[in-house]
């Protein structure tokens, strides 16, 4: 629930970029587009950078605002601390994710979302906290690991440019 809670301006940001994206398709400017995206991705990254580093820092006064159970407290602090370090590259793809959108072009998220958090972020869950043993804490890398493919994937296909000959 923090995370969740700690994401949801970054998801508002996000939509804002995709707005800015088609309004300046619209406009027969993709150049704007692009810059829009760009420095949405910056004020998303800095944003989320800021609450990751509060994560890292101050998980245990964070989990105990909460929880005083003594066996939930580590598992919360050790998944705030873990999934903090995807922040960054998650602030990067959400914004380039719903570009995608954005500019009218549905699919390409819908792909790398199916591809990052069911193919990977699932699996990889699975496999290191049963396969390798690590438990939660494997869930928990496998969360920031979806997260960081997240953004290289929406990165590589954004950088491409084929979003910007769609018509909106």
């Amino acid at each position: 629930r923090i995370i969740l809670f700690a994401l949801l301006p970054s998801w508002g940001l996000s939509n804002a970029a995709a707005t800015m994206v088609g309004q300046n398709l619209g406009a027969g400017r993709p150049d704007r587009a692009e810059q829009a995206v760009w420095l949405a991705g910056r004020y998303n990254m800095a944003f989320l950078g800021v609450v990751g580093l509060l994560f890292l820092i101050g998980a245990p006064l964070i989990v105990g605002r909460f929880t005083g159970d003594p066996l939930v407290g580590p598992t919360a602090v050790s998944c705030l601390r873990i999934v903090s370090l995807g922040f960054v590259f998650f602030a990067w793809g959400m914004v380039l994710t719903q570009s995608f959108n954005g500019a009218g072009d549905t699919w390409t998220p819908t792909l790398i979302n199916l591809g990052c958090f069911w193919l990977l972020e699932i699996p990889l869950a699975w496999a290191l906290a049963e396969r390798a043993g690590w438990g939660p804490t494997g869930v928990f890398w496998a969360i920031t690991t979806a997260f960081s493919t997240l953004a290289v994937v929406s990165a590589v296909l954004f950088r491409r440019g084929s979003w910007k000959l769609r018509r909106v």
